[in-house]
């Protein structure tokens, strides 16, 4: 078992692994080496020609700690606010903050009160419009830059199937809507977006990441795919072969939010990938191509998995594209590795992990599931 401080030890090696270049699906790599052997092995990085003072709003979560790494490892000075619920995480190598973004809860934001300054405000835990608009509020005349994690939800694909990043929003929910669902979530962080522009005009940057992959991933959506491909076998693939889709691996993007944050950089960006998107058959083969053991691809229709109530994770049932464009993240300095290299780590560090937390894997299709699929494909 690896425990998550000890994950956190290896991280700060991890997120300066190289990036690589190549096909967007890499070539599938014959070593399997563990996390902290790629770690242990990776180049240092550089510092930054200015240090900054950082506060994270979160920080420990799924990017957080890949985040607060990279910035540690930059040279940069870093206090984190959250409710506490995981003290000590990163030893005496942060401040820590606690309080709730909830005002009407506890302390909450109390502890940021005050005259102190900061550089960067980096946001990930904003979801609810009233939360956001408090923080900004506070923290508006005390921060350099505020850098908004938010999501390629936001975007209205049923108005505009393909968007850059000026594309048009959903529609703001009601004001007392701040329950985060399936339904919710897009609107809701719509609405955080356009809170923290107005406020804050050009020392706002909004970063707007796509499915988030990789070791550490608390989602379990890509985690699966990996593991039942490792498996061999018959695998019930998502629907529509042809439909595209994009992803971004964690170590990606938050080189890429410290990045933004060192230079000032304004705007909104889609933290999207790979470089160029490829379809459900071309990301299923590519992730069987790392995969020792025989495996069958089998497609079956949307009708088929709706009608079973079938699962895929992190592949939905639309027909069509929803793709947002990178093309001025890239210009930006949002890089790519492999799916090789993603594929690699992410099992790696999946096999690390207790049976315990193995089995409270989320979302994933059963066995028997899976089976009365292939059945009826089968007949």
């Amino acid at each position: 078992m690896t425990s998550r401080r000890h994950f956190l030890g290896r991280t700060a090696l991890g997120t300066t692994a190289a990036l690589l270049a190549g096909s967007p699906l890499g070539t599938a790599a014959s070593s399997r080496s563990s996390v902290s052997q790629e770690m242990s092995a990776a180049p240092l990085v550089a510092p930054a020609a200015v240090p900054l003072t950082i506060l994270v709003l979160g920080g420990t979560g799924f990017i957080g700690p890949h985040q607060i790494e990279y910035a540690l490892a930059r040279g940069h000075r870093i206090t984190m606010f959250n409710r506490g619920n995981d003290p000590g995480l990163y030893g005496d190598r942060v401040e820590e903050l606690t309080g709730d973004r909830d005002v009407r809860k506890g302390t909450g934001l109390t502890s940021l009160a005050g005259e102190r300054r900061w550089d960067v405000v980096i946001d990930n835990s904003g979801y609810v419009p009233r939360h956001v608009r408090d923080s900004v509020e506070l923290l508006k005349d005390r921060c350099g830059r505020y850098v908004y994690t938010s999501t390629v939800a936001v975007y209205d694909f049923d108005a505009a199937p393909n968007v850059d990043r000026d594309g048009p929003l959903l529609a703001a929910p009601a004001p007392e809507v701040e329950n985060v669902t399936w339904e919710t979530y897009g609107p809701l962080k719509a609405e955080c977006d356009r809170i923290v522009q107005r406020i804050l005009g050009e020392r706002a940057t909004i970063v707007r990441p796509t499915y988030i992959v990789g070791p550490g991933d608390t989602t379990d959506r890509f985690t699966y795919w990996i593991e039942r491909l490792m498996r061999g076998g018959d695998v019930v693939c998502p629907a529509y072969p042809q439909r595209r889709v994009q992803w971004i691996d964690v170590r990606d993007l938050c080189p890429f939010l410290v990045h933004l944050a060192e230079n000032g950089t304004p705007g909104a960006f889609n933290a999207v990938g790979p470089a160029s998107p490829v379809t459900n058959a071309e990301a299923m083969q590519g992730l069987r191509a790392f995969c020792a053991a025989p495996t069958e691809l089998l497609w079956p229709s949307a009708g088929l998995l709706d009608e079973l109530e079938y699962p895929t994770p992190m592949f939905d049932r639309s027909r069509g594209d929803h793709l947002a464009g990178a093309s001025h993240a890239i210009a930006a300095g949002l890089t790519y590795r492999s799916l090789a290299d993603t594929v690699r780590d992410t099992h790696a560090w999946w096999l690390e992990q207790s049976d315990e937390r193995r089995a409270r894997a989320r979302g994933w299709p059963s066995a028997e599931a899976e089976a009365a699929v292939v059945a009826r494909l089968r007949r």
